[in-house]
């Protein structure tokens, strides 16, 4: 039996420390973009990955570690992480953060979308109703009249948007490439691109020792959490893990609450949970083609 059939617990559990650590490195960028440029906080965040993985990681794999066979996509890809991030970050900045994790969550119903012109893959019925059900979700969170900001909104909705092309651009180099090429392209691209902007946005404060080290923490956070993921599914298959990715709103509502004391009222909790299960069905239709 493959290895992933083999531990299915064990991939679970990895999955879900995977998830914390990402819903950590979301209040670590709330907590540090209330006094710090969102730009330089994405510089930081990606050129600490990219050196986590030169350090660890290049020894060994050398150039099989930056070979592809599709570098233009490569590329694209990690641009849209990149934006991604960027978006998240500004949105954190002036949303809740329980509030902002559950809007990026729309990210596998706009996939669904996106699969059918971009991979030609055909939507049944059933995971229309999903993504509409999934999208009135998300009204309920972002409901006109409610204590969330619109920009913030339109920054999280950027983020899903980006976050959705970058999703599919996955399942387009996932045949050929390497899951470790791929993820250090992602950290390789970001740190280029945030560096050569780096002279525009690098003023403002000097961060104190606590500050350096929490900035320093965001690399760490990332690239455990992706480290956590790959190991995760390793173990278990793709399939039963998804299930538990919405386990990242749970992180973030506990954090929310115990960090910047903010919990989602009743109305966000309900489309909170009409989204995970909107997101839950599409994964089971996956499951079950």
């Amino acid at each position: 039996m493959p290895e992933a059939q083999q531990h299915p617990v064990r991939g679970i559990l990895l999955i879900l420390s995977a998830l914390f650590f990402f819903a950590a490195l979301d209040a670590t960028s709330k907590h540090l973009s209330q006094k710090f440029a969102v730009p330089l906080l994405v510089w930081a965040r990606y050129t600490l990955h990219c050196l986590l993985m030169i350090v660890f990681l290049a020894p060994s794999m050398r150039l099989r570690l930056v070979a592809t066979q599709r570098p233009l996509i490569q590329v694209t890809r990690a641009l849209m992480l990149v934006a991604t991030t960027g978006f998240l970050m500004a949105a954190l900045r002036i949303m809740p953060l329980a509030e902002t994790t559950a809007i990026l969550f729309i990210t596998p119903l706009l996939v669904t979308l996106m699969a059918g012109p971009w991979l030609g893959e055909k939507i049944g019925p059933r995971r229309w109703l999903a993504v509409i059900t999934g999208f009135a979700g998300a009204l309920l969170i972002a409901r006109p009249g409610g204590a969330l900001d619109g920009p913030g909104i339109l920054l999280a909705l950027a983020g899903a948007v980006c976050y959705g092309v970058y999703q599919i651009q996955t399942r387009q180099l996932s045949p050929t490439e390497g899951t470790f090429t791929m993820l250090f392209y992602t950290a390789l691209v970001g740190t280029v691109v945030m560096t050569l902007g780096l002279p525009w946005y690098w003023d403002g404060p000097r961060p104190t020792l606590f500050e350096t080290l929490l900035i320093a923490s965001m690399g760490i956070y990332g690239g455990t959490g992706h480290y956590l993921l790959t190991r995760a599914f390793r173990h278990a298959p793709a399939t039963t893990l998804t299930t538990f990715m919405y386990a990242q709103l749970i992180w973030a509502t506990l954090l929310g609450w115990q960090v910047f004391d903010q919990l989602p009222d009743c109305w966000a909790v309900i489309g909170m949970t009409v989204i995970a299960g909107s997101g839950l069905a599409v994964a089971l239709s996956e499951r079950r083609k």
